[in-house]
């Protein structure tokens, strides 16, 4: 199956500043795919140039086989696209019913259309119960979950969710998670930015990475270890005493704290001759911790450690 949506060649400066500079992606049907960046990586401005917020200076974007170039049927075709964004987008002073059926209006939905997707919108959300209360009191988990259900209400094919679980609590940010799951169970394909990398890691099948107005690497995260950084795994090696100097001699690294520290590619049959060693030795492990590579690991070795501002 062709991809849902295909950015390719995106180019996009505001005066003197590249915003993009070459950026491409493409959505597969039916996944979630991340796209990472530090700030100032153009993640915002391609969000909004597939929402038709931005106009590309050169590029080509498509969505569901419709060029989006300002024509007629690019415009039907984004009737067929979810935007959730970051900033919370809801009316304080109306409740959540309210701003259900305002923002299903603007999607199109009327009659016992609106008033289904109303009513199964509060109960995907956990809702269903604070329906008719003002959302000025609501938390910030609360206000989040039903910025994404006011989105999607129209039940589009594929959804932008820019930052969707920022500023919340761990509560809410798994139910957001298995929000975000039943909408791909029922055929929706979601593009996300976040700047929470577990997150990413976790819940999404595939990740793209920008910094500069480009894409730098795609893929599995696997697929992304075996091309930068390598799946080795660190281990931290506790003992009750200060190591012994035959073990830093053999290529063990010393620690803080009556520390080894060393790399394994296969835990399963180099640890335990490790743990042998170090008893051969004269040491006595007190407790082992293995730290397996993460996305991070991979998105500080692509990007660089600077800040961005």
């Amino acid at each position: 199956m062709p991809p849902v949506l295909t950015v390719k060649n995106a180019h996009k400066r505001f005066g003197q500043t590249q915003a993009l500079a070459g950026a491409q992606l493409a959505l597969d049907e039916g996944e979630r795919l991340a796209l990472l960046g530090p700030n100032g990586a153009g993640k915002t401005t391609l969000v909004r140039a597939i929402a038709g917020r931005v106009k590309l200076h050169q590029g080509d974007i498509t969505l569901l086989g419709e060029a989006l170039n300002g024509s007629a049927a690019a415009q039907r075709v984004r009737h067929r696209l979810g935007i959730v964004p970051q900033d919370i987008a809801l009316y304080p002073l109306l409740t959540a019913r309210e701003n259900l059926s305002a923002f299903g209006s603007l999607h199109g939905l009327s009659g016992s259309d609106l008033k289904e997707r109303t009513k199964w919108a509060l109960q995907w959300t956990g809702l269903a119960d604070r329906a008719r209360e003002s959302i000025k009191g609501f938390s910030g988990g609360m206000k989040r979950r039903l910025n994404i259900a006011c989105g999607i209400l129209h039940e589009p094919e594929v959804i932008l969710l820019d930052e969707p679980t920022v500023g919340v609590d761990p509560q809410s940010r798994q139910r957001i998670w298995e929000m975000v799951d039943e909408l791909c169970r029922r055929g929706a394909s979601v593009l996300l930015t976040t700047h929470q990398l577990d997150e990413a890691q976790q819940v999404c099948d595939r990740i793209v990475i920008i910094d500069h107005g480009k894409d730098i690497a795609a893929g599995t995260f696997h697929e992304l270890l075996r091309d930068t950084i390598g799946a080795q795994r660190r281990v931290t090696i506790e003992l009750e005493t200060a190591p012994p100097e035959a073990l830093v001699q053999r290529g063990y690294q010393a620690g803080d704290k009556n520390t080894l520290l060393c790399t394994t590619d296969d835990v399963a049959t180099e640890l335990p001759a490790r743990l042998n060693e170090i008893k051969a030795a004269g040491g006595a492990v007190r407790d082992v911790h293995v730290q397996a590579p993460s996305l991070q690991a991979v998105f500080i070795h692509l990007t660089g450690r600077e800040l961005r501002e």
